[in-house]
């Protein structure tokens, strides 16, 4: 079985079912992986392994029972899961990288955390994300910096880096993410692994920030089939979000093929700066899918990154600018810049803009996309426009891509256009590697609630440019 700390979790499921590996099998390896290299990465904040041992035992002899007397397993029965700290435990700590916070205590489980226990899932560790999951870097003055596995002076992303850093490097088959411009997708861009932004309302949140209509938690994973698996256990609505909608068909699991379908192509989503080694990877996914039989077209959106800049930064003014504001209120730890920068930005573009300019703004992007994906099956595109982030970068003052200097950092990601028409199911798999030796990703962008086509089309890049084979080396060099 090679590196058991980097089986995927469909497999191990079959191998638990067949009784040719253990729970314990499983979760031990996945603990000694932690210990040998979390060290270098700083993915988690938390590990729960003593609780964790003890519900593998549970799993391995719920799998020893006859069929006929136990029943079909539950979906993740056995398996590890590191969950975002955002995503609470009841009577652990809920902090979000705040020393305002430190100590904090959670009264219940995160709905998605009840589903992923409710299925059987083990939650193992935590994972680290930046002060209020609003930077696209992974660091705090409470965890410090998180690093990437592929090149550890380079940043797994954000905000749920410390998922994506924790899959990269085996700690973990499966975690939780959460997005709300791109939060789960760039690190799974960057650290070469899968996130789906589901569409809003598939998963349930925490109020009362479930209500922010660009918010959604999800799954991250490195394969499409291990996503899609949780994505069925996490979705469906729940008495605590009432902002849920009724449970679609479930997501396959299995591969299909592309022949027939219509993928638009948008390398720059119009005015979006690109490395070149973004560009040449996306387009080399795009002539993977066009031999497989799919038509691509290239097509045109009249977007700028200003206009998107300014359309996020007034809902967050609105809405998410205020609720972090209200939350450090009267305390005095040490804020990271990028949450201070964060919060200014987001109340001079309030300032600027009522909210009902803001949701006009929001429903001519939507349009925009609309018109663009008219007689497609989805779109594709890059997932960021930079090749790599700093891993302690602040990014204060703008960014650099593709020669093009770039007044926010936010804007090297093609991600938030995303949130704005946040019924759109997103999914983010790798699309190969830049020079620096940190992985590169593509979105495949579906209709409203379109969730099949996003995971047809993602499975299918799957196969036809495989990267389960890749493991970082933790030296920037690529282990194959």
């Amino acid at each position: 079985m090679g590196e058991l700390h980097y089986l995927d979790a469909a497999t191990a499921l079959r191998l638990f079912r067949a009784r040719e590996l253990s729970p314990v099998e499983l979760m031990n390896a996945v603990i000694a992986r932690t210990a040998e290299v979390n060290g270098e990465v700083n993915a988690l904040t938390e590990t729960l392994f003593d609780d964790a041992l003890a519900a593998a035992r549970l799993a391995e002899a719920r799998y020893a029972r006859p069929a006929d007397d136990a029943g079909a397993p539950p979906a993740l029965l056995g398996l590890p899961v590191a969950t975002k700290e955002k995503h609470a435990l009841a009577g652990r700590t809920i902090e979000q990288g705040l020393g305002s916070h430190r100590g904090r205590t959670a009264a219940a489980d995160h709905p998605v955390v009840a589903r992923i226990r409710a299925a059987g899932g083990i939650v193992h560790a935590r994972t680290a994300s930046p002060e209020f999951s609003c930077a696209t870097v992974t660091h705090s003055p409470m965890w410090g910096v998180t690093r990437n596995p592929w090149n550890l002076d380079r940043s797994p992303g954000g905000s749920s880096g410390g998922a994506g850093a924790a899959l990269a490097a085996g700690l973990a088959p499966l975690a939780t993410a959460s997005d709300i411009a791109g939060s789960t997708r760039i690190p799974a861009g960057f650290t070469g692994t899968v996130g789906y932004k589901a569409p809003y309302g598939r998963v349930p949140g925490a109020p009362p920030l479930s209500a922010d209509w660009y918010r959604g938690d999800g799954p991250m994973a490195r394969t499409v089939a291990d996503t899609a698996l949780l994505a069925n256990v996490m979705s469906g609505p729940d008495a605590v979000d009432h902002n849920t909608v009724p449970a679609g068909e479930p997501i396959p699991l299995a591969h299909a093929p592309v022949a027939g379908m219509r993928i638009a192509l948008s390398v720059t989503l119009s005015d979006f700066p690109v490395d070149p080694a973004v560009e040449a990877n996306t387009r080399a996914v795009a002539a993977a899918l066009r031999d497989a039989g799919a038509d691509v077209v290239e097509v045109s959106l009249p977007w700028t990154t200003d206009r998107v800049r300014e359309t996020i930064f007034t809902h967050f003014g609105h809405i998410l600018g205020p609720a972090m504001a209200a939350e450090i209120a009267g305390g005095d730890a040490p804020l990271a810049a990028y949450t201070t920068r964060f919060i200014a930005d987001a109340a001079a573009a309030a300032a600027r803009n009522t909210l009902a300019e803001g949701l006009a703004m929001d429903a001519r992007i939507q349009a925009e996309l609309a018109a663009a994906m008219s007689g497609f099956d989805a779109l594709l595109c890059p997932t960021s426009g930079v090749s790599s982030l700093d891993a302690a970068g602040d990014y204060l003052d703008g960014i650099d891509v593709g020669g093009r200097h770039l007044e926010h950092y936010w804007e090297a990601h093609l991600t938030s256009p995303f949130n704005v028409a946040n019924r759109c199911p997103v999914l983010a798999v790798p699309s190969g590697f830049a020079a620096d030796g940190v992985p590169t990703g593509v979105q495949v962008v579906g209709h409203p609630f379109a969730e099949a086509s996003v995971f047809r089309i993602g499975a299918a890049i799957e196969a036809l440019l495989p990267w389960a084979h890749h493991r970082p080396s933790f030296s920037g060099k690529l282990a194959v």
